[in-house]
Order: structure tokens, then C-alpha cells, then sequence
């Protein structure tokens, strides 16, 4: 029977020869993640179930990336409860402030993700691991507990939907723009409960941080996960951090997709989210003068190095706009040590921005950007939800890091072709 990436990836995990869409299935996991504020309530869940142990060690990853470093007592007490169920069961992959990162780029670059793997996470964009040919989604904190305790959970397999990709991207446009396009087509239930799969000939021109940026906003669409096919780019990325065998999964060629759409990836603009749904999309020609009063550069959307370099590439030289402030977020503490060693943070910091310790803070309105009444955001986060960031009055919008430092020089939504050199 023909069938999709994800659903060879979901029968092969399953012990089945092939599963179809709708199928109730119970599957292997290779990795389960919960941060500090899904973690805790996993914890107790596992914990008033009776387990004891966790499946694998191995398999088991907490991240202290949203409220960490520690914003109040809370938040503190969050990852008190997280630090010591770590250390009573001797889990492997605990990330504390010093070593952890926003989880969905520092899972990647620890190799704890790889080509065929099945990882749930306690957190929507838990889908990001689709980049490198994983299933990977996010489940709720009581799922994650079975998970963390059993190495099992349950799936409803998912039909797809095929995004034949074309061309290759101009310049000032990355997969954030992509993704938002994609997005403002289908609608925010567009791809509801189904797998995004993209395949073409335009996915080659496309980095790996691109692709995960694509797929990380998968959720936004309403997707149960987002994949892509693995190439060679894939292989080069886990080279030297994936240290296991790997199954490289292929669609079949008579596999059944719900839907098509081609995407002429040459053809895309600067795109722009406006509050309050990521769907409300605009390329930059159609917005007008919108000004903003913060500018956030970072999250595990738009954190990783190529959306550093390519920030830093229109903020050198230039100042941002006075009472606009600019918040440049890290992902990984790697990332930040990239951008101190390629002159990158030297030109954030000359230029009137900040630069921060990995943390998910300002994107979920917890720490370290929160707006104020009436102000708006240009952020490279997921979601523009209202209140968000901060007060139910205030407005985000989605865009790249190229718009992003684009618009805080100018105190406006901007192109970055206006404003570079």
C-alpha cells in the first residue's frame, strides 16, 4: 500500500508493514521533550500514575528555556521540580541555564534528533524536526508522561497535503517568508490534523535553517507535524552530531495527498503576519507605514545562525531607530558563541540592540519584551495571538529577521532592500 513519508515513518515505528489515514496506531518513541513549563506538570502526572522510572534515560530530554534564567519564584520553583526529577532519574539530556538553548534549535544541534525518528514534545512547535525527515510533534503534558514513562504513545495517522516547491528564493526572502506565504494561502486550519510534506525541486536551494523555520510554523497551519524529504544538505547538517544509524524515508511515488500546492519559491516577497492570526498575511508592498516600538530578533522560529547573520548583515553600521527597542536572541548558547566569534554581537550591540541569553521569554509574553498598552511588535517569532506579548492592546507582527532589522532602523515596517547597502 502507498504511502507518505510520515506514514512509512509512523507503520516502521508501529511494527506494521503499512498504515493508512485514520488509523489508530501505538508506536516506538525515540525521544520524548518537555520544557519548564510543560516538564512540571508531566512530572506529577507520570509521578500520581505510579511510575517510578523513566523508559530510557537517554531517551528522556528536559529544556529550561522559557522562563529560565528564572523570572520570579514560580518560574524558579518550575525548574527546581524539573532539576530534580532529572537527578533522581539520571536523565541524560538536562539543559539548565549554562548549557540549554530554545529547545527546538539545541535538540537539533546536540544530535538528539535525526532522519526517521519519532519524537513527541510537550510543546506545540515540537514539529520542527521535520527538517531533518523526522515525525516529530507536540503532544499534551499527560501524553508526554505515558511517553516519558512507557517509551510509547498513540497516534491517529495523518492524511497530507504535498507543497511541490520550484525555484529558489530571491534575496532579503528566507523560509520564514515561505511558511508565512504558505500559511496565508491554507489559513490557520488549512492543514488541520494532516502532515505537511514538502518535496521538489526548489527544496535543494533551501539551507537546513530555512527548513526549519518551515517546519517549526507547521503548527500554525493546524498540521499534526510538517517533514521534509532527507538530501544531501540533511546528511552534511547531521555529519558529526548524529552518532546512531539513521533511515533515510522516501514518499512513495503513487502516494495519496488530500490536496497539492505548487510553490514558485523565485516569485515570494517579504511577507509580514499581522495581528492577530499568522494567517493575516501582506508582502511588504501592501502594508503601508505600520511603526513599531520593539523589534525581536530570535525565538525557535528564527533564532539559529543564519538568522543572526543575516540580521546583523543590515544592522551593520547602522543605528536603530531611537525608542525602538531591539532584542536579539541566541537560540543555543553555540549560536551566541557563533556570533561573538564572527563579529556578529559586536554589531547587534554597536547598533542599539540587545543581546540575550538563549531564552524563549519575550515570544510567550513571560520575560524580556513584553509590550506595554497600544504598542506593536516586529518579531521573528509564531504566533501574533492577541495579548500574546503582552497587553490585549498591543499588536505583533511576523516577519523575518531581514524585515525585522530592516524595520528597526527605520522605526516602521520596512523592506530590507530599502535600507541596505
Amino acid at each position: 500500500m502507498a504511502m507518505t513519508m510520515t506514514q512509512k515513518i509512523l507503520a516502521s515505528h508501529a511494527g506494521l508493514e503499512s498504515v493508512t489515514a485514520g488509523q489508530l496506531i501505538e508506536a516506538n518513541l525515540d525521544l520524548t521533550l518537555a520544557n519548564d513549563i510543560t516538564g512540571p506538570v508531566a512530572i506529577r502526572e507520570m509521578e500520581k500514575a505510579g511510575f517510578d522510572k523513566v523508559f530510557d534515560r537517554n531517551k528522556v530530554a528536559l529544556v529550561m528555556d522559557h522562563f529560565a534564567p528564572n523570572k520570579d519564584i514560580k518560574s524558579a520553583e518550575q525548574c527546581l521540580t524539573c532539576r530534580n526529577f532529572a537527578g533522581k532519574h539520571e536523565v541524560v539530556n538536562f539543559f539548565d541555564v549554562g548549557q540549554m538553548g530554545i529547545e527546538h534549535a539545541l535538540l537539533p544541534e546536540k544530535g538528539l534528533v535525526g532522519p526517521g525518528e519519532l519524537i513527541i514534545g510537550a510543546d506545540s512547535h515540537t514539529c520542527t524536526y521535520g527538517a531533518l525527515g523526522a515525525f516529530s510533534t507536540g503532544v499534551g503534558s499527560t501524553d508526554l508522561a505515558a511517553g516519558m514513562a512507557t517509551g510509547k504513545a498513540w497516534f491517529k495517522v495523518p492524511s497530507a497535503i504535498k507543497f511541490n516547491l520550484i525555484g529558489s528564493l530571491p534575496k532579503y526572502v528566507s523560509g520564514k517568508d515561505v511558511i508565512l506565504h504558505i500559511i496565508g494561502k491554507i489559513g490557520v486550519d488549512g492543514a488541520l490534523y494532516r502532515s505537511m510534506e514538502f518535496t521538489g525541486e526548489g527544496v535543494a536551494s533551501l539551507s537546513m535553517d530555512d527548513r526549519f523555520t518551515i517546519c517549526n510554523m507547521a503548527i500554525e497551519a493546524g498540521a499534526k507535524n510538517g517533514i521534509f524529504p532527507v538530501d544531501e544538505k540533511t546528511m552534511e547538517y547531521i555529519e558529526g552530531r548524529v552518532n546512531r544509524p539513521v533511515i533515510r524515508y522516501e514518499a512513495d511515488p503513487d502516494a495519496v495527498y488530500d490536496e497539492t500546492y505548487d510553490i514558485d519559491l523565485s516569485a515570494l516577497r517579504p511577507t509580514v503576519a499581522c495581528p492577530h492570526l499568522p494567517e493575516n498575511t501582506k508582502t511588504i508592498d501592501e502594508l503601508g507605514k505600520i511603526e513599531i516600538q520593539q523589534a525581536v530578533i530570535g525565538s525557535c522560529t528564527n533564532g539559529r545562525i543564519q538568522d543572526m547573520r543575516e540580521a546583523a548583515a543590515i544592522l551593520k553600521g547602522k543605528k536603530v531607530k531611537k525608542n525602538v527597542r531591539t532584542i536579539v536572541i541566541p537560540a543555543t548558547q553555540e549560536i551566541y558563541l557563533q556570533c561573538i566569534r564572527e563579529g556578529l554581537a559586536e554589531i547587534f550591540v554597536e547598533a542599539g540592540a540587545i543581546l540575550s541569553t538563549p531564552t524563549c521569554g519575550p515570544c510567550l509574553g513571560g520575560h524580556m519584551g513584553i509590550l506595554a498598552h497600544g504598542e506593536r511588535a516586529i518579531s521573528t517569532t509564531n504566533r501574533n495571538f492577541v495579548g500574546r506579548m503582552g497587553h490585549v492592546s498591543s499588536e505583533i507582527y511576523l516577519a523575518s529577521p531581514a524585515v525585522a532589522a530592516a524595520s528597526a532602523i527605520t522605526g516602521y515596517i520596512t523592506d530590507p532592500a530599502d535600507v541596505a547597502e
